[in-house]
């Protein structure tokens, strides 16, 4: 009973985390931009702190997610899918995140600086999240 309490657990705050990112990084933040008036610096100054909240929360689901792993005791599919989700944000938060804050940083100063490639690298790593998250929650759901 309990196993079967953590592994739906899993796959909710899977599915809330895919929804997330779907909603911030392939919906508002490209939208943002859009935006009639829209100031380059007002728009990296909001993204900062909406991808701040949103890597914060993510951390959250991942350690919940962990956590109902560890009690449910999957197959090792669904715990490879759940560690490579986990290292991909991992990554964006050590690797990628901080040359991506110092651009901004550097634009909300009045410098001019050029686009960096590290804003590829995290919709790479964007990218690789949804799939694998939508995976795990596909294992979770037919386990």
């Amino acid at each position: 009973m309990m196993t079967d309490i953590a592994i739906r657990a899993a796959a909710a705050a899977t599915f809330v985390w895919l929804g997330m990112v779907l909603a911030i990084s392939f919906i508002e933040a490209p939208l943002k931009f859009r935006a009639e008036g829209l100031d380059l610096r007002v728009g990296l100054a909001i993204g900062r702190i909406v991808f701040r909240a949103l890597n914060l929360v993510e951390v959250v689901w991942a350690v919940v997610i962990a956590m109902c792993l560890i009690i449910a005791r999957p197959s090792n599919l669904v715990l490879a899918l759940a560690a490579a989700a986990a290292v991909v944000l991992v990554v964006q938060l050590l690797l990628v995140r901080p040359r991506l804050n110092a651009r901004s940083t550097r634009v909300l100063a009045g410098e001019d600086a050029p686009r960096s490639r590290a804003h590829h690298a995290y919709i790479v790593c964007e990218v690789l999240k949804v799939v694998t998250l939508a995976a795990l929650g596909g294992e979770l759901l037919s386990g």
